[in-house]
């Protein structure tokens, strides 16, 4: 517990890292139309196969999961988990992601796939060789076994058929007051995906299946900080992929006859205090699951009703989870998608 006198020290120094009036404003990022971007926009599509979706190879199937062998490319130094790209013997690309994101980001994947929303291909691999190594990764080289085997890691696929284009806003995208974007946001509170900074979102450009027309593909391409706290927490382990702190926390805030208050995302940690531009950026996104109309909160919870708990069960699975972790984390989600048929 931080000391009063230490506290109010950092709510200053935080307060003087606060922008004030007449001080210069950071320009807003041009809209991909501004861009000289066109085509249709998608964010969302009705997932008329809900029902019988497979939630343990999630939105790539069978056919997607990675081969055997794999070779080093480059390492990647974005984001707070380490990561590096891989080829398999098949020439398929991947990015490996280890740490503590691994199996909340396969699971949750899944799930937002399964509601109707783009992800990415995320794939669970309880252990990993990889060939060509560097004699040391400048992340991740203490998660390296010594046999040389990574052990709980995410590959996501990159797809010939798309092209990242871009980040979208929160603030500034085209679904902002739309069904779609509602209902995301209450997908993210069924997670407590906490993270939601504009950078973990992601535009891609690709070929509709539908269709055959090219169009720009919104999503969350960053999933990791999920199934733990409802806010960032003192450590990874505490705030992502935790059955005690998903279990314990809060789902709903507040409910009125119009609209509902998710408690994801949350602020901080008070210890996160130590970082003041951290802990004011956070409470900057509390906004992201305030005042959802009520009615696309409960039409989102008939929609997830049609998951069978053997679906939800899946991706749970498919992370690698213990039958006793995937009976409990099943057991919370589909109470919290009862709360949403309840109100």
């Amino acid at each position: 517990m931080l000391k009063k006198p230490y506290l109010l020290l950092l709510l200053s120094i935080g307060v003087s890292t606060l922008p004030v009036a007449g001080a210069t404003k950071k320009h807003r990022k041009p809209t991909l139309a501004e861009e000289g971007f066109t085509g249709p926009a998608v964010l969302w599509r009705q997932p008329t196969d809900i029902n019988s979706r497979n939630l343990y190879y999630g939105p790539g199937g069978k056919a997607d999961q990675p081969d055997t062998v794999f070779t080093f490319e480059k390492e990647d130094s974005k984001g707070s988990n380490p990561k590096f790209d891989v080829r398999d013997e098949n020439g398929v690309k991947w990015k490996v992601k280890l740490g503590e994101e691994a199996r909340p980001e396969t699971v949750a994947s899944r799930l937002v796939w399964a509601a109707g929303y783009f992800t990415n291909e995320d794939y669970f691999l309880p252990s990993l060789k990889v060939e060509g190594l560097p004699n040391r990764l400048h992340r991740g080289q203490k998660l390296l076994a010594p046999d040389g085997t990574f052990h709980n890691v995410r590959l996501k696929r990159y797809l010939n058929d798309e092209k990242k284009i871009g980040e979208w806003s929160w603030r500034n995208d085209p679904f902002t007051g739309t069904k779609e974007w509602d209902g995301l946001c209450v997908m993210m509170a069924l997670i407590n995906n906490w993270d939601l900074k504009d950078e973990n979102n992601a535009v891609y450009e690709k070929r509709s299946e539908e269709t055959g027309e090219i169009e720009h593909v919104y999503l969350v391409s960053d999933l990791g900080a999920s199934f733990g706290t409802t806010g960032l927490n003192r450590t990874h382990n505490i705030s992502k992929g935790n059955l005690q702190s998903y279990s314990r926390s809060r789902f709903i805030r507040k409910v009125t006859p119009y609209y509902v208050d998710f408690n994801v995302p949350s602020r901080p940690s008070l210890v996160v205090l130590l970082n003041p531009h951290e802990f004011f950026s956070r409470l900057r996104l509390e906004w992201i699951g305030r005042h959802i109309p009520r009615d696309e909160a409960r039409r989102m919870g008939q929609l997830l009703v049609r998951l069978s708990p053997d679906q939800v069960r899946d991706a749970f699975r498919a992370a690698g989870y213990s039958p006793a972790e995937v009976e409990a984390f099943t057991g919370v989600v589909e109470r919290r998608i009862g709360e949403l048929n309840a109100l």
